[in-house]
């Protein structure tokens, strides 16, 4: 339940800016390249420190890390309300990325020690879900935060509410079931029996130049990128891409922008689902291929119909469906990591992340640029569909049972 709400409250304060786009633009006289600016800058931090953090969270374990991190981008969160100028805008967030960028290796690391491998699909999933439930809630609501008390104030009340779930976590989270005094001695001897075996000869706290040996470790980098260029569109440009070219109000366009972050959640929950049905078949590796390769087709589905659709209601069906293949992708992803990772596993799902995350920074540039460039929307969605195409390649040579090994 914790991981569900910080992914919930991860992604709300992530939203917001895609909902203040407009007032912010108002307010200093942005055009949509400098907008495009400010919402990479948040992608590049959050990129950058994707793998630092998650050897941290290895190395200190999940309880500190995800407090302070919390705690961090919840002050970033609000100081965005103090923003006066393009550049004050682009540093904080930035560090707002930086600060973000700990917490799904966090939730990895701490999922390798609580849950046992045959519910690894599911929980991921599940975990995942939050973020989407969180941005699909926050649209329509923040937007009307937004018209009923202004963007500063809305940033403000955010980071306040970061700041509560912060010492709840601290006071309630274990690193591990051992160290819980609030299970039963039953649950906790399920969780360590069933839960993936701790090699003991292997050491927590891995270099990168033995991360990037590995083929597991890029071929899990690229598709990520891919996922990451279809989703984060959602995150970014959809919420004003429909406001402006369907005329719409602004609530009106937060809920339009809110239905493919909920068919993400339902495509977290149905991989999830996958992943651990065919798991407990006998078959680790399709456990993670299957959903991850059918998730990818629907995201190429998905964006190539869009470009057919003359009216709001159908491009966002399409859009709905490219999004539930998104992310289906998530819960095979993160849960491949935590498989070769083992008590690396932040590190390794950090770095994955960083490389899907670079992917963020480039959608947040791609879709204005390309836009201004050829006159036209559709180059953006077939790179989507071509990158989502490659990842369906490269999932066939990506291996579960072949850990990245720290010597």
């Amino acid at each position: 339940m914790g991981t569900f709400l910080l992914s919930l409250l991860l992604y709300i304060d992530r939203a917001c800016i895609s909902a203040a786009k407009i007032p912010i633009s108002e307010t200093f006289g942005f055009n949509d390249r400098q907008m495009g600016w400010i919402l990479s800058a948040f992608a590049l931090g959050y990129a950058l420190f994707q793998t630092p953090s998650g050897m941290l969270a290895d190395r200190m374990g999940p309880r500190k890390i995800l407090t302070t991190i919390v705690i961090l981008w919840s002050t970033f969160t609000a100081l965005t309300a103090a923003s006066w100028n393009f550049a004050s805008m682009l540093v904080v967030r930035f560090l707002f990325g930086a600060s973000e960028a700990g917490a799904f290796p966090g939730i990895s690391r701490a999922v390798y020690s609580w849950y046992p491998l045959k519910e690894r699909g599911l929980v991921t999933g599940i975990n995942f879900s939050g973020s989407r439930l969180g941005a699909a809630f926050a649209l329509p609501v923040i937007a009307w935060m937004i018209h009923a008390t202004g963007w500063r104030t809305t940033f403000v009340t955010l980071g306040l509410i970061g700041i509560v779930w912060a010492a709840f976590w601290y006071s309630w989270f274990r690193n591990a079931p051992e160290e819980h005094q609030g299970i039963s001695e039953e649950e906790k001897a399920y969780i360590i029996k069933n839960r993936q075996q701790i090699v003991r000869t292997e050491k927590a706290g891995i270099k990168m130049s033995i991360m990037l040996k590995s083929g597991n470790m890029w071929l899990a980098m690229l598709q990520y990128f891919a996922s990451n260029f279809t989703f984060f569109f959602t995150l970014t440009w959809l919420f004003p891409h429909l406001q402006t070219k369907y005329n719409l109000e602004i609530v009106e366009a937060g809920f339009y922008a809110s239905a493919p972050l909920l068919g993400g959640a339902l495509g977290n929950w149905f991989a999830g689902w996958i992943v651990d049905m065919i798991f407990k078949k006998g078959n680790w590796k399709l456990s993670r291929r299957i959903p991850a390769m059918t998730g990818f087709a629907l995201v190429i589905i998905g964006m190539l119909g869009s470009l057919y659709m003359d009216n709001v209601n159908g491009a966002i069906i399409f859009l709905t469906v490219a999004i539930f293949g998104a992310d289906m992708t998530l819960s095979p992803s993160w849960s491949f990591c935590v498989d070769i990772g083992r008590r690396n596993s932040g590190a390794v799902s950090g770095t994955m992340n960083m490389a899907g995350n670079l992917g963020s920074f480039i959608t947040a540039l791609a879709f204005p640029y390309l836009n201004a460039w050829t006159g036209s929307e559709e180059p953006f969605f077939y790179t989507g569909a071509a990158l989502a195409f490659i990842a369906i390649i490269s999932w066939g040579f990506m291996h579960p049972d072949r850990p990245i090994l720290n010597p």
